[in-house]
Parts: C-alpha cells; sequence; structure tokens
C-alpha cells in the first residue's frame, strides 16, 4: 500500500471526510487531497502529529505494510540530504577558516621586519610564506571539493526526475 492508499485508509477508519482530516490536522483540504493522490507528502512534523492525533505508530505510519513505500523513501532521502547538507556547511567552514588563517600568516610575513643580530644571525620567519599558501590553497581546495559535490548532486536529482 502506498503513502496515499494509506492515508486515505486512516481518514475513513475515523469516518473523517478530507475537509474535517484536515481541520484536525491544521492544514488545507488541498493538502489532504494531494496526500491521498501521491502529489506531494508531509513533512515529518506532520507525520509526527498525524501520529498523535491518529493514535497510530509512526513506523506503521511511515513504513506501512512492511513494504518501503514512497514516504519511507521520502524520509531516507530526507535524512540523506540532512547529512549532506551538514557535511557541506562544516566543510565551507573549514574552508574558510583556512583560508583566513593562510591570509593572516602572509600579512603577518608581510608585516614582520627580518633583522641580523650582534652575532650575525638572520632572524627572518620565512615558513610564513609556505604555510599561508598551503592553508590558502587546502581552503580553496575544500571550497571547490563543495561545490563540485552539490553540482553532481543537483545533476543526479534533475536526471532522477
Amino acid at each position: 500500500m502506498n503513502f496515499g492508499e494509506q492515508i486515505k485508509s486512516i481518514r475513513k477508519n475515523a469516518n473523517l471526510t478530507q475537509e474535517q482530516f484536515a481541520m484536525k490536522l491544521n492544514v488545507s483540504r488541498q493538502a489532504v487531497s494531494n496526500w491521498e493522490n501521491n502529489k506531494n507528502l508531509p513533512d515529518i512534523g506532520m507525520l509526527i502529529l498525524m501520529s498523535d492525533v491518529f493514535q497510530i505508530s509512526l513506523d506503521q505510519l511511515i513504513k506501512g505494510d512492511n513494504q518501503m513505500n514512497n514516504m519511507t523513501e521520502k524520509v531516507i532521502k530526507d535524512g540523506s540530504e540532512t547529512r549532506r547538507a551538514k557535511y557541506n556547511m562544516i566543510s565551507s567552514v573549514v574552508g574558510g577558516v583556512l583560508l583566513l588563517i593562510g591570509i593572516m600568516l602572509l600579512f603577518i610575513k608581510g608585516m614582520s621586519v627580518e633583522y641580523i643580530d650582534a652575532q650575525g644571525i638572520l632572524h627572518e620567519n620565512f615558513f610564513l610564506i609556505p604555510s599561508g599558501f598551503f592553508l590558502i590553497f587546502c581552503g580553496f581546495i575544500s571550497f571547490v571539493t563543495v561545490g563540485v559535490r552539490t553540482v553532481i548532486n543537483k545533476l543526479k536529482n534533475r536526471k532522477a526526475e
């Protein structure tokens, strides 16, 4: 049984019209109609509300009759998209921090003074230049990786539709 049929079954078992069902969930009748006709699916918050209002377990509501239906696929897809978004956010923040540190190192090198002390030893913080460029490069790679992954996922989603 697909999710639309399951919603319709729950509504019929409660002897409710689409309008009455919608009022219990604080949504429009059109939303209920779209769910029943599999035109779109409710979000996880609405599933929890349905579970509470109609005293049905989330497991039964999402999985139905132990078969993977379109609602189960949506929940799985939403979870993977959430993980992907978190990964992209963390990668972007790390990339930004690396870029800033790299720029700061180059700025510090540019503002520092090299000198020779009384013993003839040159005091120069030369290591800041390669370190700064390396960090800028790593930050740039992080941003490029996130961008490429995002474009690839959008192309995959477009092909799937």
